[in-house]
């Protein structure tokens, strides 16, 4: 046998008339959800995004990075990642809070459950000595009421623990607690003849710069470019554009210092060597002057030109090697002086080699300086540049030793190569060779002189052209369209929220619940025929079936009666047997209403109570006859008539109560005597009812199917668990009891899709 299941169909009229009968649920539900969002909408304020973009020059772009060496000291910039370290450190966040006085936040109540954050229209000022944000280890909460006379109350907290008091008082006023003294005083926005109350949160600045390090977010926009995208998300987008636009002011700010604190370094270097080398320029013009006066020399010109002649070009020679010999020395004693271990290298050499190692030197010093700025002292970064740069200056310090050497030999290879060439001249006098050799001394420290003069005015140039290596391509603007949902759209969210919570709610319980509530869900669980349904009875009596009387349950059972004439369709169809699955579930109350039904069209009917373990029909009946059904069958000297109870309220209804509970239960209902009592009552009555013992607690009543023509099953809304009609399909597939139907007890009119007959509430 096919059994039926509950997604066979989808009962939708079922559905609206559950939801129908729970409407109050939707009531609740909407007017909770939708106070709930109006709440949430008054309470929670849009949030608008603040966005900004600035673009980071990492190249060298200074015009003067042609005219030499120290061009390659500025502006070669890090990479992007790095500046994206640099704008969102501690360091910049507490310098924009500083200069924003972020550390003390404003909120304004405007109405019931309505405040807002005041960033620069707040009624109420506070001032404090300055250095309290510097040494604040906790959150201070001041709140500020005044009335409409301007009397003023303020509360301190610190970590929920009220620190300061003060009740009546008149603006300015002075709060004293432990972390130092308070001022408060209204500003040009504070209302006169207006309630107030405001709310003033003060923190440290490194707290308030961690806030904006959480709140302000910092990204490459792009991975193919150097523009670094900044947002922040708050209610107010004047505090968000002025957050924004302080942090890029800021960053650049740092930049173009860090940048003139290297080009005052170089000055104060090149500096110092160019009143050193003019010393030494002095002395040596000071020493031809005497010389020429001393040996009479006129004019070296045109005393030299023929000699100078043939040994111009060794000449020449050597006054390069010596120049560069000299600068190699200078450069060897700078990176030798512990003074310059982390110092820019100001100057370069003609050999390509360690000129490019000179210039990779330089960029780490520039590198190690901008990290430096932001950075711990013991940041791996930091530690690993200055390995690094040990390295790389011992490689050049090594280097400029092989090359100094070099170049001396240079240097007295082209002096043998002179002295060849005036051995060769023998006519030139000692005194040119003293001469030429104190012009050349003197032309070595005017070149260095010169030099020195140059890089000086490129140093000038770079800091008087400091910029700063952030361009700002947009400046700190607010997005149109708020993040936040829009109020209305909140309201309708919470509205269908309301609407659909009910639903789940149902379905869930539904889900959960292991007993059926009405008669369609019944139907779907078995294909056991149901006859009828019994609404709950309110009337409080046990037979609520009488001559005369038209109320709906009543009415419910004569259609029980109607439908059952059916199933008792022989002519020798007389024997109907009530059971149920346990004690409870009303089929008493049923049996004794039907025989009342039948007993109504005429018919006789009598009732036996053949539930002997656990009698009930005679205190539900409120009868007490002398002799029962356990004492007739034990007995033989106890005849029918004498068990038979006439019921004068219900004329041609008779009742056999069980009697006392016997020790042999089981025995007494399969013996002979049942079944030839029996045959004797269906001579004597239209129709017998048999009150008999639940099934699924005992087995006696399988034993009554061999004398009953029906078996009508009695379930409780409510109370029967869905379970228990698996039983009932056991029993009816596998036929251990005669044509088998089901009755619904205790539906209720307002939860069924059924009859709709009354209210009722006496359930048995």
């Amino acid at each position: 046998m096919q059994r039926k299941s509950n997604s066979e169909y989808f009962d939708l009229k079922g559905l609206l008339g559950n939801y129908l009968k729970h409407w109050y649920l939707f009531v609740i539900s909407v007017l909770v959800c939708g106070s709930a969002a109006f709440l949430y909408t008054r309470v929670k304020k849009p949030i608008y995004g603040v966005r900004a973009n600035i673009a980071i020059n990492t190249g060298n772009e200074n015009p003067i990075s042609s005219l030499g060496a120290m061009g390659a000291l500025f502006g070669d910039g890090g990479f992007i990642d790095d500046e994206i370290f640099v704008i969102t450190s501690h360091t910049v966040y507490k310098e924009v809070a500083k200069k924003l006085q972020t550390e003390v936040n404003h909120f304004v109540r405007e109405g019931f459950m309505d405040s807002r954050f005041a960033y620069d229209d707040f009624p109420v000022q506070i001032y404090m000595e300055p250095s309290i944000p510097d040494t604040l280890s906790t959150g201070l909460g001041f709140t500020v009421k005044v009335d409409e006379k301007e009397r003023v109350s303020i509360k301190g907290k610190a970590n929920k623990t009220q620190i300061a008091e003060v009740k009546d008082a008149t603006f300015p006023v002075t709060v004293e607690t432990p972390y130092g003294n308070f001022v408060f005083n209204k500003t040009e926005h504070f209302k006169k003849g207006e309630p107030l109350k405001t709310v003033i949160a003060v923190e440290s600045y490194n707290s308030a710069a961690e806030s904006l390090a959480k709140n302000v977010i910092s990204d490459i926009a792009s991975r193919k470019s150097n523009v670094i995208e900044m947002a922040i998300n708050t209610t107010n987008p004047e505090y968000g554009m002025a957050i924004l636009n302080e942090i890029m002011a800021e960053y650049n700010r740092k930049g173009v210092d860090q940048k003139n604190l290297q080009g005052e370094k170089t000055a104060e270097f090149l500096d110092n060597r160019l009143k050193l080398l003019a010393g030494d320029l002095d002395l040596a013009e000071t020493d031809i002057q005497k010389y020429k006066q001393k040996e009479g020399i006129v004019d070296l010109e045109v005393e030299a030109t023929y000699q100078s002649r043939k040994k111009g070009e060794v000449e020449n020679q050597l006054i390069e090697a010596q120049t560069e010999a000299e600068i190699l020395k200078m450069i060897g004693e700078f990176i030798a002086d512990p003074k310059n271990a982390n110092a820019l290298v100001p100057m370069t050499t003609s050999t390509e080699g360690l000129s490019n190692a000179i210039k990779t030197y330089n960029e780490l010093i520039i590198k190690r300086m901008e990290l430096a700025n932001n950075a711990r002292p013991n940041n791996s970064s930091l530690r690993l540049l200055d390995e690094q740069i040990s390295a790389m200056r011992s490689n050049i310090n090594t280097s400029l030793t092989k090359a100094y050497d070099t170049q001396r030999i240079a240097v007295k290879e082209l002096e043998n190569a002179r002295r060849a060439a005036d051995t060769r001249l023998g006519n030139i006098p000692s005194q040119e060779r003293a001469f030429r050799d104190m012009l050349r001394q003197q032309t070595i420290k005017e070149n260095l002189y010169v030099f020195l003069l140059e890089r000086r005015e490129e140093n000038a140039i770079l800091l008087a052209n400091a910029v700063p290596k952030g361009t700002i391509i947009d400046e700190a603007y607010t997005l149109i369209d708020p993040l936040s949902m829009d109020r209305k759209l909140l309201w309708l969210i919470g509205l269908f929220i309301g609407l659909l919570l009910p639903p789940i709610f149902l379905w869930i319980k539904s889900i959960l619940n292991d007993k059926f509530e009405t008669t369609s869900e019944v139907k779907r669980l078995t294909d056991v025929p149901v006859l009828g349904e019994i609404c709950i009875d309110r009337t409080g009596r046990s037979l609520v079936v009488s001559p005369n009387d038209t109320s709906s349950t009543t009415e419910l059972f004569r259609l029980l009666r109607s439908n059952l004439q059916f199933i008792l369709s022989g002519n020798n169809d007389k024997v109907i047997l009530m059971t149920s699955t346990s004690s409870g579930e009303g089929k008493s109350f049923i049996s004794t209403n039907l025989a009342a039904t039948f007993a109504l069209m005429g018919k006789k009917v009598i009732l036996i109570g053949m539930d002997i373990r656990k009698p009930r029909l005679a205190s539900y009946l409120n009868i007490n006859p002398r002799f029962g059904l356990t004492q007739y069958l034990a007995s033989n000297d106890i005849e029918l008539k004498q068990i038979i109870t006439h019921m004068t309220e219900i004329p041609g209804m008779d009742v056999i109560v069980a009697g006392p509970v016997p020790p042999n239960p089981s025995e007494l209902l399969t013996s002979n005597k049942v079944s030839e009592m029996f045959k004797e009552l269906r001579n004597m009555y239209d129709y017998i009812i048999i009150d008999s013992a639940p099934v699924g607690m005992v087995s006696d009543t399988f034993s009554l199917d061999r004398i009953s023509d029906a078996t009508i099953y009695v379930c409780r809304a409510s109370y029967t668990k869905k379970q228990d009609i698996d039983f009932v399909n056991e029993i009816y597939e596998n036929k251990r009891l005669k044509n088998l139907s089901l009755v619904v007890n205790g539906t209720s009119s307002k939860k069924g899709y059924g009859y709709g007959y009354g209210d009722s509430e006496q359930q048995r």
